[in-house]
């Protein structure tokens, strides 16, 4: 679908990362929060967020999660305490610790699951996060989804430290580790991490060891690593993997996990099909969900095209000026005619 331009911007995929991702989410309270990146469909499907709405909110449409305002880099789910993915690297780590803060500060056992890539661990927000955490003793589990490459600069080019889950001990944030392609191991450690932080009031940090099959975004050419680096990590394919135990274990049978498959496709493509026939928000929609204490902010005049009709995409501009013009001159023409003004008329 981004292929076609049904999704704007830009568009940063998970496929390979899966078992991270449902392993982590899923040792999660309904109560707890969770704090995602701009790779965020899979929390937020993982987190109870029905496809069809994340499907729509890819597709810029009203009906997504945050009413396709926020597009591909911003799922939310409020309602699930999905708080969020987040475009800047390293920008979700200080909004985690606020969410635990406020959970100490209203003396429930919610903990926050902040979720990060590699690459943030070398952004300032990253330590000084993890000092207010061990400072405060907020109950918070980082979660550091290392798939190997921090846009396309390879872990050992970018941190001295490439055991990541030590890169919080001399905050005083004990560390962890787990394999992110084997779902059951992630959510044993998380479930670990998250109980310590819980009962004991204490931040830590996870490392998730995984790899992403797919470029950064769908604008990365991929020439940082090579192909055989991805097919070796192919052969560990976290979903390939868990229907193969599946299968080996007797809960599943070979025609179910075909059937399985099928199904999902039909979910998914159902969900293309309610996103692409669900409405863009409407363009007087422009100042809803916006929150301005007092009238210090005024609508600047630059945010409306008040050349033609009100409010209007400016695709429709064009046909617009051409109704416009042909107004104009049936103005011109009947003012322009003595014959046709009224008696007395100047």
């Amino acid at each position: 679908m981004y292929a076609k331009a049904k999704v704007g911007g830009f568009l940063h995929l998970s496929i390979g990362e899966e078992a991270t991702i449902v392993g982590s989410v899923r040792a999660l309270r309904d109560a707890d929060y969770l704090v995602s990146t701009y790779r965020s469909h899979g929390h937020a499907l993982a987190r109870g967020t029905h496809p069809d709405r994340v499907m729509a909110e890819l597709f810029g449409r009203a009906t997504g999660t945050s009413h396709g305002r926020g597009g591909s880099m911003h799922m939310f789910d409020g309602e699930r305490r999905f708080m969020g993915g987040y475009g800047i690297v390293g920008g979700n780590l200080p909004l985690g610790a606020g969410f635990a803060l406020a959970s100490d500060y209203l003396g429930t056992d919610d903990v926050t699951l902040c979720v990060f890539g590699d690459g943030a661990t070398n952004q300032g927000t990253f330590g000084e996060t993890l000092n207010l955490a061990a400072l405060w003793k907020l109950p918070i589990v980082f979660m550091v989804t290392n798939n190997q490459f921090g846009m396309g600069t390879a872990l050992e080019r970018h941190s001295a430290q490439t055991d990541l889950h030590r890169r919080g001990e001399g905050f005083g944030v004990p560390g962890m580790r787990c394999d992110g392609m084997d779902v059951l191991d992630t959510h044993a450690v998380i479930g670990e991490a998250l109980r310590r932080a819980r009962e004991d009031r204490c931040p830590v940090l996870v490392e998730a060891e995984t790899y992403r099959f797919r470029g950064h975004s769908m604008a990365d050419p991929e020439e940082y690593r090579s192909k055989e680096q991805v097919a070796e990590w192919r052969e560990r394919d976290p979903i390939v993997g868990w229907a193969a135990r599946l299968v080996e274990e007797d809960v599943m049978s070979e025609d179910d996990v075909a059937r399985s498959d099928a199904e999902q496709v039909e979910r998914i493509d159902h969900g293309v099909t309610f996103a692409d026939s669900s409405a863009f928000p409407p363009p007087e929609s422009l100042y809803d969900h916006i929150y301005v204490i007092g009238d210090q902010v005024r609508r600047p005049w630059w945010s409306v095209d008040e050349r033609g009709e009100g409010v209007h995409r400016g695709e429709d501009e064009k046909d617009m000026a051409g109704r416009l013009g042909a107004r104009a001159a049936g103005h011109e023409e009947v003012s322009g005619d003595a014959s046709s003004a009224p008696e007395g008329a100047s």
